[in-house]
Parts: structure tokens; C-alpha cells; sequence
């Protein structure tokens, strides 16, 4: 599985990149044929907003791709509910498969 990591207009850091990869590396245990996952980090520029960190995670399995996006406080808590909704897409996915 192919991991890509792309922040928008800010550099991300080796902490967040290394827990990102760790995360995103368990979905393997629910469907081991992940071709690539994509990872889009993004700051709103709103001020006034408290949750203004965007996480948006890019899935492609053969055959269909699937997305997962959540905008928090942090981008730890979004790229752990992103993961999270990822997780339950595709164990749907795979029952689709088998049935």
C-alpha cells in the first residue's frame, strides 16, 4: 500500500506525517488490497472558526475508490475519525465483495 501525504500552504511536520502513516497503515488489517491512500491536509482560512483543520483521506481499492473527510481541531482527531469512517467503508466494501 502506497501512502501519500499532501498539506495545503503549510509544511507539515515529521510528528504528524509519522502518526498519519501509522494510522492509515491499520486499515490493511480490514482489506489487504489497498492499492493507495491519499491524504489532503488543509487549513480554512476562518478565524472565527474553531475547527478550521480539514482532513480529507483518498482510498483506492480495485475497482472503486473510496473518501473519507472530517474537519476538527486538530488534525490528529481528523485523520482518527477519517480512518475510523474508512474502516466501516470498507468492511462494507469487502461484504460486497464476498456476497
Amino acid at each position: 500500500m502506497n501512502i501519500r501525504i499532501q498539506s495545503a500552504h503549510f509544511t507539515a511536520d515529521q510528528k504528524l506525517i509519522d502518526f498519519i502513516e501509522k494510522k492509515v497503515a491499520k486499515l490493511e488489517n480490514y482489506f489487504d488490497r489497498i492499492v493507495e491512500v491519499e491524504v489532503y491536509l488543509k487549513i480554512e482560512n476562518q478565524s472565527t472558526k474553531v475547527k478550521d483543520k480539514q482532513v480529507s483521506l483518498k482510498c483506492h481499492v480495485p475497482g472503486s475508490k473510496l473518501f473519507a473527510e472530517d474537519t476538527c481541531k486538530s488534525f490528529e482527531e481528523g485523520v482518527d475519525s477519517s480512518v475510523s469512517n474508512l474502516t466501516r467503508q470498507l468492511k462494507k466494501y469487502k461484504e460486497k465483495l464476498r456476497g
